[in-house]
Order: structure tokens, then sequence, then C-alpha cells
């Protein structure tokens, strides 16, 4: 049900936040609400410290708290995304009161952007959610706390409340969330099993794409696995590679694949104007027609950021990807 009339909500600052900024012991005390969403709202005139039955506004963030003080938030109801709902079909693998999981499909863009200001994922679930997202920031809007590219297929988690947003952001954070994906790239590296440890950044050449650094960036690790070779099994022509990561940055998995010498077939960006020896007619005419990168987030696990369970969600290969894989084993 949505929220139609300002509601209240009163904490009062225990011993162990002596001394803290408002604004983080707030947010230790209401972990429901985010310290964005709590700055936002003394910004707002929204906090008041009260001194027995006197409210007095407080809006400075930094204001330093004392034991026994206690403080009264007014939150309005959620806004309106800014984004519309749009009725785009979506397969839910799990929903509840605080999180969705899906499984996206190939060629859906996850967030509204230059150039695709509509039909994207946050539309669709802005459109299945409706009164249950409670408000994210103050906003109706899923809180999207890791992203798929455009033509990555595969599970993506999003919240519905702030209590969610938060949870699942500290553990992305702190990298405890399971996350497994399927490529099939050009030939096979040695070892067959491995770790790329490296910086990632934008590349100096291209600003669209990220590169490998010598130093800058941010520390980016994915740990691979071959499970299958197509081809000459002493010189493969493919191979469909399991690649876990331990972070997540932006086209981790395609530029680590290609910084080792094997791009992930199809893809547009790393790997354009690649074309490996040795395969069939049937293979080179399939690969004419596959128009994506051939990557899929397989399994996602995480604990539930509200009731602490732990969840495990796996997908198969979509039909494009398995139909690469039969031409390619032909």
């Amino acid at each position: 049900m949505s929220q139609l009339s300002d509601q209240t909500v009163e904490t009062i600052i225990g011993d162990a936040a002596a001394g803290d900024r408002l604004d983080k012991a707030l947010a230790a005390a209401l972990p429901d609400m985010s310290r964005a969403r709590i700055q936002q709202l003394l910004a707002a005139g929204q906090v008041a410290r009260m001194d027995g039955p006197v409210a007095r506004t407080i809006d400075n963030a930094s204001a330093k708290v004392k034991p026994g003080e206690r403080y009264v938030l007014t939150i309005p109801p959620a806004v309106e995304a800014a984004p519309k709902g749009e009725d785009i079909p979506l397969t839910v693998v799990f929903e509840d009161a605080h999180l969705i999981v899906i499984d996206k499909p190939a060629g859906l863009v996850v967030h509204p952007a230059v150039g695709h200001a509509g039909g994207t994922l946050v539309n669709a679930l802005i459109a299945h959610c409706g009164d249950s997202l409670s408000g994210i920031g103050g906003v109706k809007r899923p809180g999207i706390v890791h992203r798929l590219d455009k033509d990555t297929s595969g599970l993506m988690v999003a919240a519905k409340t702030d209590a969610a947003h938060n949870g699942l952001a500290a553990q992305f954070h702190e990298h405890s969330i399971e996350r497994a994906y399927k490529a099939i790239c050009w030939g096979a590296p040695r070892p067959r099993e491995g770790t790329i440890d490296t910086q990632i950044g934008r590349s100096t050449s291209n600003r669209q794409k990220r590169a490998v650094l010598k130093s800058g960036g941010k520390h980016a690790v994915t740990h691979y696995a071959v499970e299958a070779v197509f081809g000459d099994r002493l010189a493969p022509v493919a191979s469909m590679i399991e690649c876990r990561l331990e972070t997540g940055r932006t086209h981790q998995i395609r530029v680590h694949m290609a910084h080792i010498g094997h791009t992930v077939i199809g893809d547009p960006m790393y790997g354009a104007g690649r074309r490996a020896k040795g395969l069939k007619p049937d293979a080179q005419a399939f690969l004419k027609t596959f128009n994506r990168q051939a990557l899929h987030a397989g399994v996602l696990g995480f604990e539930h950021p509200v009731t602490g369970t732990l969840l495990n969600f796996e997908s198969e290969l979509p039909s494009d990807i398995e139909a690469l894989e039969r031409v390619l084993s032909a």
C-alpha cells in the first residue's frame, strides 16, 4: 500500500553513538534509512531534536550528538519516479516485499540514459512493482545495486526498499555476493584455471571502453575455469569458460578475457574483427547472425538483506548461446 501522508519516526541516541555526527548516528539507529536519505531530510528541515515538549529543527548533518537526545524525523511520502513505468515482460525468479530477482534477456538496457530514455529494466520494474516500491531515497524507484551490460543476459537483483538497498550495496562492497558467468570465448586460456588480477579504468584511447591499466583505475579480480573446449584440444577454436567475479567493475569479464587474449565471442567492443581459424562452415554462417557477446550471468547468491536468509539462484543458458555451443561442438 502506498504512503499517502507524512510519517514520523522517533529515536533516542544511545551511549555508543556519543560524539558521532548526527547523520551517522541517525543512520545507525534507523537501519531502514540510508545515510544519504537522512541527509536529505536534514537539508529539508524534516529532523527535529526534542528539548522536552519543544521541537527544534536541526539541519546540520555534522552536528555532534549526545546520549539521551531524542530526535523526530518527518518522512514525506515517496514521490513518483522520473522514469515512467512501462509494461515490459519480465522473467521474475524471486520476489518479496524487499527485493526482486529477475532473469534479464539480452538486448534490455538496465537504466535510462542518453539514447535509452525508455524501454529499460528500470521502467519495467517501476510498472511491475507498483506500490510495493516503498521508495529508495524518497523516490518510488527500484534500487539498482549492480548492472548487466545491455547484451549480457542473466540474473540481477534490485531492491524495493531503502533497507534492502543498503544491505545489498554493503554486500557488493564487501565482495560477498556470489556471481558466476558463462562465457564462450575464442581459443582457450592456459592454464585452464586461473585468476586475473589487474587494475581496470577508462581506456586512454577510447573513453567508452575500459582497459587494464598499469596504474590508476580500480582493482579487479576474475577467477576463471575452462569447462569445455571446441575443436582441436591442442589448439581449440573456442571454449566455454566459467568466470566468477570477486569484484564488479564495468565490463570486467569482457576486459579481462580480452586482456589474456581470449575475447568473448560476439563482443562488438573488445573483440571486434576477431576471427578464429578452423571454423566449420555451419559455425561461420551462425556467427554472422549472432549479434551479441556470448556472456550470461548464470549464478547469483547473497544473504537476504532483511531476513538474513541465504539465497542462491541459477539461470540456464539462453537459447542463442546454447545454439552457439552446439554449432561449435559439431
